[in-house]
C-alpha cells in the first residue's frame, strides 16, 4: 500500500511515516517547513520527503493520504484530495486501525511532559524485556527513533489534546483507546482550537470516558483541573501521585539531593525505593521526579515489578530537545529545550538552576506555538522567565504582539531580538565561561543553536556590549 502523508515532519505525522514504512508499506510525505530531527530521521528511513504543496505529488495517485492536523481547507493539496476523490483519513485515525487494535496501550495525557514521561514508560517496558510498541513527540536517546511497531503486546503513546484533522475536531487522544492512561496535569494551551480551560477539561473526561473498568488511571493529585475532569465521571480505578499524599495510600516522591539527582518512591508512608538519574541526564527537578513516578506506575500496571522500573530509569538518557546539551564552546554550555508554555518554562529553569547552582543562565525564547502567537500568556511570560539571570526574547515574524512590554517587565535583564543571526551574535558577545544558555522553542529556531556555537568559537574573548550594560 502506498500511504502518503501530508504535514510529515511534525513529530506525531513522522511517527506514523515510520509506523507505516516498518508495517510494510511504502511511505511519501510533504510538509511546508523540513528541519531536524525529525527530517533526519525521515531520511534515514528512507523516507521520500517533498517540501511544499504542489497537487503534482499525488500522481501516481497513493492508496491513501494520512492528513496531519496541520493541513487545513484552502491549501491546494487539500483541495486536490477532496476533488479528485482520495482515500484520506486522519494520523490518530490511521494509528488505531492498523497500529493499536488488540495492544495493550498506554496513554500520556497532560499539558507538559508527555513526551518526556511517554518515553520513561516505553523505556521501563523495554528493559524489562517486553519489546514495547511506542509513538513519542520527540526521539528519546536510549531508542534514537521516535516510534517503532515492537514485537511485544504493549504500545505506548503520547497522548495529545490537539484536534485530530480539519474534519474531525475532536482530540486526538480520543481514537487510542487505552488500557492504562497517565493524566500529567492539565493547564489552558491550545487557544486556536479551545476557548477555555473547561473545553480541554471536557477532552479529558471524554479520554476517561474510553478507558475500561479494569484499566488504570494515573493521576496528578496536584492538578486541580484533573480533580475537575474526574469529577464528570470516572468508571476506572484511580492512583495518585505527586510530590505529596492527598490521600493515604497516593504514590509520592521525595528530594535524596536538592537538585532531584537521587529521589525516593514511596506508597504513603512506606518507601518503596529509591531512583538515581544517570549522571550525564539533564533530568532534575521535582517535575521529572513526578513524571518517572507516572511512568512507574504505569509500567507496573503493564507487569513491570516496582524495583525493575526505578532500575530501569538508572539507564534512561533522556529526549532530544528536552534540556539537550547541543555543546560547550568556551565554557558555555548551550541547550536546547522544547518549552513553550509559561509553567513548563518556569519548571525547566528551575530544574536548569538546581543544576546550575549559582552559575549564570541565559534563558533564550522564541514565542512560536499558537497560543504563544495569540497572546494568551503574555501577562505570565516575564514572571516565568524570573530564574533567568538574562533574557533573549526573538520576536519571530508574524507574531500578533509586540514582545517590548515582557522585555520592559525583565528590566536590565531582558533583550529583544528581531533577527536570529544577530541574535545569536548578541547572546555569544554577552556570554561568559561557566554560563549556561537555555534555548527555548518548539520550532527549528532559524538553527539558532548551531549559529550561536560558531559564534561563540569566533569570539575568543566574551566582547565588552554594544551599549556598554552588562549582564547582572
Amino acid at each position: 500500500m502506498h500511504v502518503h502523508i501530508l504535514g510529515v515532519c511534525g513529530t506525531f505525522m513522522g511517527g506514523i511515516a515510520a509506523l507505516a514504512q516498518s508495517a510494510g508499506h511504502r511511505v511519501t510525505g510533504s510538509d511546508r517547513n523540513v528541519y531536524p530531527p525529525m527530517s533526519t530521521q525521515l531520511e534515514a528511513l528512507g523516507i521520500g520527503l517533498v517540501e511544499g504543496f504542489d497537487p503534482l505529488q499525488l500522481e501516481p495517485r497513493p492508496d491513501v493520504v494520512v492528513i496531519g492536523n496541520v493541513m487545513s481547507r484552502g491549501n491546494p493539496l487539500v483541495e486536490a484530495v477532496l476533488e479528485q476523490g482520495l482515500n484520506y483519513v486522519s494520523g490518530p485515525e490511521w494509528l488505531a486501525a492498523h497500529v493499536l487494535q488488540n495492544r495493550w496501550v498506554i496513554a500520556v495525557a497532560g499539558t507538559h511532559g508527555k513526551t518526556t514521561t511517554t518515553s520513561m514508560v516505553a523505556w521501563i517496558l523495554e528493559h524489562a524485556g517486553l519489546q514495547p510498541g511506542f509513538l513519542v513527540g520527540g526521539i528519546p536517546a536510549n531508542f534514537g527513533v521516535s516510534a517503532r511497531l515492537g514485537m511485544g503486546r504493549h504500545f505506548v503513546v503520547e497522548a495529545d489534546e490537539y484536534d485530530t484533522a480539519f474534519f474531525d475536531k475532536r482530540a486526538k487522544f480520543v481514537h487510542y483507546r487505552p488500557r492504562t492512561v497517565i493524566l500529567n496535569n492539565l493547564e489552558y494551551d491550545h487557544a486556536d482550537i479551545y476557548p477555555d480551560v473547561a473545553a480541554i477539561e471536557r477532552q479529558f473526561h471524554h479520554l476517561v470516558r474510553t478507558v475500561p473498568g479494569h484499566g488504570l488511571l494515573v493521576v496528578n493529585r496536584g492538578a486541580p483541573h484533573l480533580a475537575r475532569v474526574l469529577a464528570m465521571g470516572a468508571w476506572t480505578p484511580i492512583m495518585g501521585f505527586g510530590t505529596a499524599p492527598t490521600l493515604a495510600q497516593d504514590w509520592w516522591v521525595r528530594p535524596v539531593t536538592p537538585e532531584w539527582s537521587s529521589f525516593d518512591v514511596l506508597e504513603g508512608e512506606s518507601l518503596r525505593g529509591t531512583v538515581h538519574w544517570p549522571l550525564e541526564t539533564a533530568l532534575m527537578g521535582a517535575h521529572n521526579a513526578e513524571n518517572a513516578l507516572a511512568a512507574l506506575l504505569a509500567a507496573q500496571h503493564a507487569g513491570v515489578p516496582l524495583a525493575a522500573g526505578m532500575a530501569a530509569l538508572g539507564a534512561f538518557r533522556g529526549v532530544k530537545r528536552r534540556m539537550e546539551v547541543r555543546g560547550t564552546v568556551r565554557g558555555v554550555t548551550v541547550y536546547d529545550d522544547f518549552a513553550h508554555h509559561p509553567t513548563a518554562i518556569a519548571t525547566t529553569l528551575d530544574g536548569l538552576r538546581q543544576r546550575a547552582g549559582r552559575a549564570r543562565i541565559l534563558a533564550v525564547l522564541e514565542p512560536r506555538s499558537n497560543t504563544m502567537r495569540l497572546g494568551i500568556h503574555r501577562d505570565q511570560l516575564a514572571a516565568s522567565l524570573a530564574l533567568a539571570d538574562a533574557v533573549f526574547l526573538y520576536q519571530p515574524p508574524g507574531l500578533d504582539w509586540d514582545l517590548a512590554p515582557v522585555c520592559a517587565a525583565l528590566g536590565g535583564r531582558g533583550h529583544l531580538s528581531l533577527e536570529v543571526g544577530a541574535l545569536a551574535e548578541l547572546i555569544a558577545a554577552r556570554a561568559q565561561a561557566g554560563d549556561h544558555v537555555l534555548v527555548m522553542s518548539n520550532g527549528g529556531f532559524g538553527g539558532l543553536h548551531g549559529r550561536l556555537l560558531q559564534a561563540l568559537a569566533a569570539t575568543a574573548q566574551p566582547a565588552a556590549a554594544a551599549d556598554g550594560v552588562g549582564l547582572p
